[in-house]
């Protein structure tokens, strides 16, 4: 494994010239554990440039340390971390002390037990050759060189106080002024900045709506839907109902008297990527209307928008404030990022404030101002535009082969999206086939885990294409056809 060249860093309370203090750093790296053996390290100039040393300066450096036997060079692979080096120190463990605390009866509410969120996808997943997992991006459609120098400027002194400030509940101006100004907008929505609140990623801002609203009441979601969701109305004690989807999303005819929230997903429903027409839209908005209820709208992915433009989001036909819009950018970000938004009613976003302090202040200021920066200097439009034409390549990529191996598609977004959803016979359990899938090198994810109720069925499932290369799609769906036809 490659050391990456951001871990390298000269600090100025290092004594001695250039090339000691890069002898210094590499040594305490290796003694400290950090750079274990056999680990390869960046090339000189790849050091020099990201140090802004010359070249001979870290290659004297290094020479040295071949001599010391911290480094060993193979041929023209470059410079490893020797074989011969140091161990880094082993204490002694602490001794273990004995748990005798009943946590069956201390603990007051259980959150183990719910649908995984990473839907058993391995934490290894990246090694997979054919990873068709949902929901990741690819690293070679990042721009890693402009985000970088976004976050420098972050660091910098005229942002300084964004970063080391205690802002309590507030958030980043200008995050929440490009927001309002520019992304939404183009989803239809005016809103002002009290009406915006940054949260650490749609997952929290579906918590913030969940426990504001739909604590012990009557909850309508979708079937099938976000599995998460279900549990986060779990743990609110939340009376949920389930109703089921069509080819055009959610029913509102179907919404039972006495409901006081509605979840859904009207742009690209979860997991079945079905899009709510226009005329249901608006009958769903009447429906909410007649039973005095709020709707919590769920609007991931609508970037990803490259086969037609996007369906306004519900909100923006939202006469009477009753919905609550969910944004986030860590789809088309990255899913580390973990950042989003809430937009609502000045009301409505002053409660979530106030418990979104309560629990973890704001989000960190120096993230906020790195993307506010990303986003205003026009890169995100940019990464947005090399995304969109990468999955539409993949996408063809994958209706082809999908026809062509016989795999039956049972949902796919009008607009675009990273991501099929997939019906087998009914006869397999989607479950073992994915198990099976993994010693060909093959992820997928099993569909169980979306639906609601004792008896799932087990022969749905999703494909995501937003994480494999185009050229390995094919050999992909071949060897996923071959084990259902096994």
């Amino acid at each position: 494994m490659a050391i990456p060249v951001e871990t390298f860093h000269l600090t100025s309370r290092a004594q001695g010239t250039l090339q000691a203090r890069i002898q210094q750093m590499v040594a305490d790296g290796i003694l400290s554990g950090r750079f274990r053996r056999g680990e390869k390290l960046p090339s000189t100039r790849a050091l020099a440039r990201h140090l802004n040393v010359s070249r001979i300066t870290v290659t004297l450096a290094y020479t040295e340390m071949l001599a010391n036997d911290y480094l060993t060079s193979r041929g023209r692979s470059g410079y490893f971390v020797s074989d011969n080096a140091p161990e880094p120190p082993d204490f002694a463990p602490t001794p273990q002390s004995q748990d005798t605390v009943n946590w069956n009866e201390m603990l007051a509410r259980r959150y183990t037990g719910g649908p995984a969120f990473n839907m058993g996808r391995p934490a290894d997943w990246a090694s997979y050759r054919f990873p068709f997992i949902y929901g990741q991006t690819d690293p070679a459609l990042f721009d890693h060189a402009n985000w970088r120098l976004c976050a420098t400027q972050a660091l910098g002194q005229r942002h300084f106080n964004a970063l080391t400030q205690d802002q309590f509940d507030a958030d980043d101006p200008e995050l929440v002024r490009f927001i309002a100004h520019h992304t939404l907008p183009r989803r239809g929505i005016l809103a002002r900045p009290e009406e915006i609140l940054i949260t650490l990623g749609a997952q929290n801002a579906l918590w913030l709506a969940t426990q504001l609203l739909a604590v012990t009441r009557e909850v309508v979601v979708e079937n099938p839907c976000y599995p998460a969701l279900r549990q986060l109305l779990t743990h609110a004690d939340a009376q949920v109902t389930p109703l089921s989807v069509d080819n055009d999303g959610l029913p509102p005819e179907t919404i039972p008297d006495g409901t006081r929230v509605i979840f859904t997903t009207p742009s690209h429903q979860c997991p079945t990527s079905a899009t709510l027409p226009l005329a249901r839209r608006e009958a769903l908005l009447r429906r909410a209307a007649d039973l005095d209820a709020v709707i919590v709208e769920d609007d991931y992915e609508f970037e990803m928008a490259y086969l037609s433009a996007p369906s306004p989001a519900l909100k923006s036909l939202d006469e009477d404030g009753r919905v609550i819009y969910v944004g986030s950018f860590s789809k088309s970000l990255f899913p580390g990022l973990r950042l989003g938004y809430l937009v609502g009613s000045a009301e409505f976003i002053r409660e979530a404030r106030a418990l979104r302090a309560s629990v973890l202040r704001h989000p960190p200021g120096h993230i906020q101002r790195t993307v506010a920066h990303f986003l205003s200097l026009g890169h995100y439009d940019a990464l947005v535009r090399r995304i969109g034409r990468a999955l539409a390549a993949r996408r063809e990529m994958m209706e082809h082969a999908t026809a062509r191996y016989g795999l039956e598609v049972a949902g796919e977004g009008a607009h675009g999206g990273s991501g099929l959803w997939m019906r087998a016979p009914k006869d397999r359990d989607m479950r073992d086939v994915a198990r099976s899938l993994q010693s060909e090198s093959v992820l997928i994810e099993p569909g169980t885990a979306f639906f609601a109720g004792e008896q799932p069925p087990h022969n749905f499932y999703r494909l995501g294409y937003s994480s494999i290369p185009s050229e390995r799609i094919e050999e992909g769906i071949a060897r996923i056809a071959a084990v259902l036809k096994a």
